[in-house]
């Protein structure tokens, strides 16, 4: 009965300690989930702002997960504090868990720095096809952490800021244009004047060739099987591939209707009967020796 009597007295403590907090709880909450629906309404505006003024993409990306996060973790120290933990002893924590995260979480805020370096300096934005870390890709998002390309075979690469920040990047979108190389080889019986004109006129007759600067149709190796000619010229990013497949076909095509010989490499095999091969090694060994012996006897 003793026992009954003290597990009573227990509750009724706990339950007016739990009504006494109530308030606290239910304000610390009610902070909460105001604090999540007005940052939900500033990311809102932020993202309708810098779609208004046409930002970067990159750019706003990014300013809007850093202001979201930013504004998360002053939610959570307000929340934190209202449940009635002192500011110094939250302070003491949040150092010793930041500490402990930074040195578990090296590589991710290498990221982060990376990400920061990539904003800032610009190597490239959303939109841009680049060669990174082996990869090949539309940029698709530049995140606090991450990049998203998508790769020409729509495969959805992920990359690290902190490795992608300190690669060699090359950004194929960045002057509009690109230079293209192609290579046509003829044989050496070939007019060498008439297949260079062929290349010539199927360059000038494209329209998406760029005029400026000129193309270029020059012999560009005397090689073992062929004359190889390099055909150069500059077209828009966005033309730049379908003119590619293009003009390989269509110069094989008219070189061969010119008549030139598109020639590939090639090996003289010669055969050798090696009974005959013996039987006169064999001879001319018997009449050296005959030689010998009649020098011999003189």
């Amino acid at each position: 009965m003793d026992k009954l009597n003290d597990w009573g007295a227990i509750a009724k403590e706990y339950a007016e300690k739990l009504i006494d907090y109530l308030p606290t709880l239910l304000g610390a909450l009610a902070l909460l989930i105001i604090g999540l629906w007005v940052i939900g309404l500033i990311v809102k505006y932020l993202d309708k702002l810098f779609k208004k003024k046409n930002f970067d993409e990159t750019l706003e990306i990014f300013t809007i997960n850093a202001v979201k996060w930013g504004l998360r973790i002053i939610l959570f120290v307000l929340f934190i504090t209202q449940l009635g933990v002192e500011s110094a002893s939250l302070v003491a924590a949040i150092g010793a868990a930041g500490l402990a995260i930074g040195l578990a979480m090296q590589g991710s805020l290498s990221n982060l720095a990376g990400g920061v370096l990539l904003i800032i300096l610009k190597p490239f934005k959303v939109g841009d096809w680049i060669e990174v870390q082996g990869v090949s890709g539309t940029v698709v998002e530049i995140s606090l952490f991450y990049t998203k390309l998508d790769t020409f075979g729509n495969q959805r690469a992920v990359i690290p800021n902190g490795e992608l920040s300190n690669d060699n990047i090359i950004n194929y979108s960045h002057n509009g244009t690109r230079r293209e190389t192609l290579s046509f080889g003829i044989s050496y019986d070939d007019d060498l004047k008439k297949a260079k004109q062929v290349l010539r006129d199927l360059v000038e007759e494209q329209e998406d060739v760029l005029k400026d600067p000129p193309p270029q149709i020059i012999v560009a190796e005397l090689g073992a099987d062929s004359v190889n000619f390099s055909v150069r010229y500059f077209a828009e990013n966005s033309k730049f591939w379908d003119l590619h497949w293009y003009m390989i076909e269509e110069g094989k095509i008219r070189l061969e209707e010119a008549g030139m010989t598109i020639p590939y490499p090639q090996r003289d095999v010669y055969l050798y009967d090696q009974t005959k091969m013996n039987g006169t090694i064999e001879k001319k060994s018997a009449q050296k020796q005959d030689n010998n012996n009649s020098n011999i006897a003189d």
